[in-house]
């Protein structure tokens, strides 16, 4: 439920918002809705992975796969496939880490 909650939410965060709103999102959710910190970290992990996986994949497609060649080399990345697994990986961090600080947050407080 929290990581359906949190995959829903963070794509129509992201459809008006900065990319920042959906540690804000991950936060609140586990806040009212965590049970476990583990529990709370995956959902958010994988919430914000997928969304972020889904989006560039979207521009993927989309562009014929120049625009993210070019921001791989902008980076100097080799393959644009190695930046789009970063980009999942920090996408899956910043949700998780949030979504548990919410978690943390609501228990030293209760």
């Amino acid at each position: 439920m929290l990581f359906v909650l949190i995959l829903i939410l963070s794509l129509i965060a992201q459809l008006f918002l900065p990319w920042w709103s959906v540690a804000v999102v991950c936060f609140a959710l586990a806040f009212w809705k965590a049970h476990r910190g583990g529990q709370a970290f995956t959902a958010g992990f994988l919430g914000v992975g997928l969304t972020w996986l889904g989006a560039a994949l979207f521009w993927q497609v989309v562009s014929d796969g120049i625009l993210s060649a070019r921001v791989a080399e902008m980076f100097t990345v080799e393959s644009p496939w190695v930046l789009l697994a970063v980009t999942v990986m920090l996408g899956g961090l910043v949700g998780g880490v949030s979504a548990v600080s919410g978690f943390f947050v609501r228990r030293a407080l209760v």
